[in-house]
C-alpha cells in the first residue's frame, strides 16, 4: 500500500495547469503582494524539479528565483512574466468590476 503525504497530494494537484491557474488567480484577487509571492512559491515548489526546474524553464538563475519568491521578494515584471510562463501559464488582464 502506497502512502502519500498531504504535501505530495497538494503538489500533485498544483501540477495540474487548470488548478494552478485557479490557485494563482485566487491569490491575485487578494491584491496582496505577499499572498501572490506565496502562491507563486507554492506553485514553483510543486512542479517537477521544484524551484531549480522552474529556474531552468524560465531562464532565471536558481538563486535569483529563490530570492524573488521569498517573503521579501519584489520581482520585476520581466521576471514575473518568465516565472508564469515557466509554470506553463500566461498573464491575462480583464476589465474590473
Amino acid at each position: 500500500m502506497m502512502v502519500t503525504t498531504i504535501r505530495e497530494t497538494h503538489d500533485e494537484q498544483l501540477r495540474d495547469p487548470a488548478v494552478a491557474a485557479a490557485y494563482l488567480n485566487q491569490a491575485l484577487e487578494e491584491a496582496d503582494a505577499a499572498v501572490i509571492l506565496m502562491a507563486l512559491r507554492h506553485l514553483a515548489e510543486a512542479q517537477e524539479g521544484g524551484i531549480a526546474g522552474l529556474a531552468q524553464r524560465s531562464a532565471l538563475g536558481r538563486e535569483s528565483l529563490y530570492k524573488t519568491l521569498s517573503a521579501t521578494g519584489n520581482p520585476k515584471l520581466a521576471s514575473l512574466t518568465k516565472i508564469i510562463e515557466g509554470l506553463g501559464l500566461k498573464l491575462k488582464v480583464e476589465v474590473g468590476p
